[in-house]
């Protein structure tokens, strides 16, 4: 049979009466605020959701950019300490400002993360942080958003337009037989990495042979033995710090070949972007020769566990102290609760215009137009391109809407 339970409350929250005893509930989640209500609402203050607002405040919308982070930049200063960009600062601007400093050099991520901020507040732009969007769907021909901020106070956003302006780095890939490895080896992500002091004794196994993965290997081969592990992503058939690239390769591959070449537009971009996203880009900065000459060794992909240590592709078990997964990202959309076309992993969108969901965009995805699209040079025509969509919408809807009446 059934017993009465009773409710009432102390100082810490909720209590329910379970026979003489008093069980403590989940303390219930702070009521969100009156809605606000925008033009449009912008998801993520990294370069990307900073270039839609650069040219949506053209368009005279009332919009908000909002980032989860405490700071504009913070991503930037939350990666590894040594972390240089991979491109020199001639490419590393957004529209309107160039990167400050001498052209060719490559800048650190601390002076990424600053020139963020200094192109927030010389335009202007509207951006709240500590306010993490947990969900998003449609209601009543609006989006809405609900978020948490500081001190666990709740927010509603209620706007026409929603542009995700997320790059794809939000959650952390590692493989499921992580797990199975022995305890006494120690796991980071490369998202967690900082600097080699991080590592216990005992050789080092980067899985993962992108660009971070060159970077890090490099890096940590100076005090532990380091094996790289993964697919041989190729690399820039030149040094991107040399006189020649400087003059005319160096414009030729960023501004040519990835920017205007391999697009989605044509057979041999839409070839590249199934290349770069099964298996990345090739390396930028870093060389095969560097790679030896640091005493990396190159080996096969991690294929699983065994007996508690890492084994490869071609059977080999690596005896390690430590291992770095630099296997990427998810792209964090669990909390859009709309249907995508493609899945949340690989939403599918035109040029980040998403068919089916009248509104929504996305800034930031890999490949999204081109192969420059996560590039910091490449980021701001997507940007442009979304931001005139729109305007476009703004100006259509009403007009509709007028002639329907």
């Amino acid at each position: 049979m059934s017993h009465l339970r009773t409710e009432r409350t102390d100082g810490d929250g909720p209590l329910i009466e379970e026979g003489s005893a008093f069980l403590r509930l989940a303390p219930r989640p702070a009521p969100a605020e009156p809605a606000e209500r925008f033009d449009v609402l912008v998801i993520g203050a990294g370069q990307a959701g900073l270039s839609v607002g650069y040219y949506l405040a053209g368009t005279g919308l009332r919009f908000l950019i909002v980032d989860g982070n405490p700071r504009i930049g913070h991503a930037w200063r939350n990666r590894w300490d040594s972390l240089r960009l991979f491109t020199p600062a001639r490419y590393d601007g957004l529209a309107g400002m160039p990167f400050p400093g001498p052209p060719h050099s490559f800048p650190t991520k601390d002076e990424m993360a600053d020139y963020l901020e200094s192109y927030a507040k010389r335009f202007s732009l509207p951006v709240r942080t500590g306010i993490r969007i947990d969900r998003l769907w449609r209601e009543d021909g609006r989006y809405v958003a609900t978020a948490e901020g500081p001190d666990s106070k709740r927010f509603r956003f209620e706007a026409a337009q929603v542009v995700v302006a997320m790059a794809t780095y939000q959650k952390p890939r590692v493989p499921e037989f992580a797990r199975a490895l022995d305890p006494g080896i120690a796991q980071l992500h490369s998202s967690e990495y900082r600097r080699p002091e991080q590592l216990r004794a005992g050789a080092v196994l980067i899985a993962g042979a992108g660009n971070s993965g060159a970077e890090i290997a490099i890096e940590v081969a100076r005090s532990h033995e380091t094996w790289m592990a993964g697919r041989d992503t190729g690399a820039i058939p030149f040094r991107v710090e040399s006189r020649a690239a400087r003059l005319f390769l160096l414009p030729l591959v960023f501004r040519f070949l990835f920017h205007r070449v391999l697009t989605r537009d044509n057979a041999l971009g839409r070839k590249a972007r199934q290349g770069v996203i099964s298996k990345g880009g090739p390396l930028i900065r870093v060389k095969r020769r560097q790679l030896a000459a640091a005493g990396v060794k190159r080996v096969p992909r991690v294929a699983g566990v065994r007996d508690g240590r890492p084994f490869l592709a071609d059977g080999r078990v690596l005896d390690v102290g430590n291992v770095i997964w630099s296997t990427g990202f998810h792209t964090g959309f669990s909390w859009i609760e709309l249907d995508l076309p493609g899945g949340k992993e690989e939403p599918e969108q035109t040029r980040g215009v998403v068919a089916g969901h009248p509104g929504l965009y996305f800034v930031g995805l890999h490949f999204q137009y081109a192969f420059s699209s996560t590039m910091i040079h490449g980021v701001a025509r997507d940007a442009e391109f979304v931001a005139a969509a729109v305007a476009r919408r703004a100006k259509a809807v009403p007009a509709r809407a007028a002639a329907a009446v």
